[in-house]
């Protein structure tokens, strides 16, 4: 079919869904722009593979698995798990490093105030230091947290998928500055995944990677990829082809990425769209 052999790959918030307004003032996200529902249909009718790649951890994303009509797995933590919800099998995973509740607790001791949420495999998300906007976050995803003080392995049990610190952007520099000056940055990829929000996975656990694994996995020959935020770039470099909706940030827009309309007006629909007239 005219599609077969080739991933398309879309991050969640933003670009495939506009989720942004919801998480600011605690509301439900939109309805899913039907441009997207029916352009990926197409896709998936002649031959394409379509998933996901989000920051969401396992319990984040379930609850928006069945809304996504995807038909290959799904990228999760950020590029850390590989899963296949249609089988409920995950397909590889990454873990934070043993010695990253150490590092984690560090930082907690350097900066007292911070906020961050701590994801599992399996299992409920757990929060330190909860704020507004973790608040915010659980209501958007209706994930739910459990506040913990202590990241004793008692409280915060192993494996780690990821970790996820909040605050300010001057705050999470000098986090990510704090962990790069102690040697230890080399154990983990720190990426901005907005301005109030920094990722922290394994070396290695990234959604370009993870997006090339997948590739491998269901034997494509060719990748596209679409994102909007700085832990897309990743993605967006491993692709043959990348793509950005308008809304993405600067970092993405300057990237190289074929840029299409904003994200509420489908913008995973128009990169089908586009594939769809550039590959006729």
């Amino acid at each position: 079919m005219r599609f077969d052999g080739m991933l398309l790959i879309s991050d969640f918030d933003n670009t495939l869904l506009y989720t942004e307004k919801s998480l600011g003032e605690g509301t439900p996200p939109p309805a899913m722009p039907e441009r997207n529902l029916s352009a990926l249909r197409r896709w998936m009718d002649q031959g394409g593979r379509f998933a996901v790649a989000t920051g969401r951890a396992m319990a984040a994303f379930r609850p928006q698995a069945s809304r996504v009509p995807a038909n290959a797995p799904a990228i999760l933590d950020n590029g850390g798990t590989i899963y296949d919800f249609s089988r409920e099998e995950c397909l590889w995973s990454l873990p934070l490093p043993e010695q990253a509740r150490e590092h984690i607790a560090s930082v907690l001791e350097a900066f007292p105030d911070l906020s961050m949420e701590l994801y599992h495999p399996t299992g409920p998300v757990q929060a330190v230091n909860p704020s507004r906007w973790n608040d915010q976050h659980a209501l958007l995803t209706g994930a739910g947290y459990e506040t913990v003080t202590s990241l004793d392995a008692s409280a915060v049990p192993s494996p780690l998928a990821k970790a996820l610190f909040v605050s300010e952007l001057e705050t999470l520099e000098q986090v990510r500055k704090f962990l790069e000056v102690r040697g230890w940055a080399e154990y983990y990829e720190l990426i901005f995944s907005s301005s109030h929000l920094l990722e922290m996975t394994a070396r290695g656990a990234n959604k370009g990677s993870a997006a090339l694994r997948l590739k491998e996995l269901l034997g494509c020959r060719q990748l596209f990829c679409v994102g909007d935020h700085c832990n897309d770039l990743p993605m967006l470099a491993a692709a043959d082809r990348a793509f950005a909706p308008a809304n993405a940030v600067p970092e993405v827009l300057a990237s190289g990425a074929s840029v299409v309309c904003h994200c509420l007006e489908g913008s995973v629909g128009a990169v089908v769209e586009r594939l769809e007239q550039d590959l006729a």
